[in-house]
């Protein structure tokens, strides 16, 4: 790829006229590529400090490393849409998005190297966003650099909107907003908490239906902490029906029927679900969004409700 220093790039640093010639390219994977010595100026290798000048030559040569760290997998994936740029994944609960200690296989990533084997050349097999292992829902794959590159700037810059569904125990008088830190637990490595010293949370939520004794909520994040809505819900003393780490001991109604009763029981994950899915397409520049029916066992929860 060959492009030459004009005018108004003079005297910049060579990684900032690199990130304006080439906006299909993150500025971390440039600057990669310029200690990797695939960036050449007028023929010579500079760094990423470096100044440039108008009229010089910059050839740049992308290379991608394939994810060699995981394989392919046959996993069936429920998409609901994919193009050349993205693919659209209605995850069901107890799919683990990405491999880690303890999954090393059978995540929804391998799935998507079975799928679509170019998605090797990219961070994370092109996966920007996570849902936690027992939340169902709606996940955007990048499938191409152009796409990764400005989607995963549109979701530091929250312009990816993400709506989900709940049910929660308590009933809400009103929807409301939860502006809390969330980070590590201090003695529960494996959890997080609401902290002083944790990172910025935001989430809205408001009210679908109310219940004798619990409430149907719909949820949007403003931010995409770890355990966000789970933390957030259970710090306002409103925990997600079935969430096994931050749910707290099963509280029954009086008078609900039996029915009710064994489903709330047997209910073993969050009933929390990924419904909504909004984003402007990285090619067209078209807003476009999805909608995921609510899977079965929350459509029954709330049938017995």
């Amino acid at each position: 790829m060959k492009e030459i220093i004009l005018e108004n790039l003079n005297n910049k640093r060579l990684d900032q006229a690199l990130a304006l010639l080439f906006p299909d390219y993150s500025r971390a994977r440039l600057q990669s590529w310029i200690k990797a010595g695939l960036v050449l100026v007028d023929g010579k290798q500079l760094k990423p400090r470096d100044k440039v000048h108008t009229d010089q030559e910059i050839i740049l040569t992308p290379v991608t490393i394939p994810e060699e760290r995981w394989q392919a997998e046959p996993i069936e994936l429920d998409i609901v849409y994919e193009d050349e740029d993205i693919i659209v994944v209605n995850k069901p609960a107890g799919l683990v998005v990405h491999p880690a200690a303890g999954n090393h296989d059978g995540t929804m990533l391998n799935a998507l190297l079975h799928h679509a084997p170019e998605l090797a050349n990219l961070p994370r097999a092109g996966i920007i966003h996570r849902l936690d292992k027992n939340t169902s829902g709606l996940l955007v794959v990048t499938r191409s650099l152009k796409a990764h590159t400005k989607l995963v700037a549109d979701l530091e810059q929250r312009k990816i909107k993400r709506e989900y569904e709940a049910v929660v125990n308590g009933v809400m008088t009103a929807g409301g907003t939860v502006t809390a830190p969330i980070g590590r637990h201090p003695k529960d490595r494996k959890r997080m908490t609401v902290i002083g010293n944790g990172k910025s949370a935001v989430t809205h939520y408001r009210v679908i239906k109310r219940f004798k004794a619990h409430t149907h909520i719909k949820v949007m994040l403003e931010t995409g902490r770890t355990h966000q809505i789970r933390v957030h819900m259970a710090h306002i003393h409103y925990p997600i029906v079935g969430d096994p780490v931050y749910g707290g001991r099963l509280k029954l109604a009086a008078g609900i029927s039996d029915a009710l009763k064994q489903e709330l029981q047997n209910f073993k994950r969050q009933a929390l679900h990924a419904k909504h899915l909004e984003l402007t397409h990285p090619s067209t520049g078209e807003m476009i969004g999805w909608q995921a029916p609510l899977p079965d066992d929350m459509a029954q929860l709330l049938k017995l409700l």
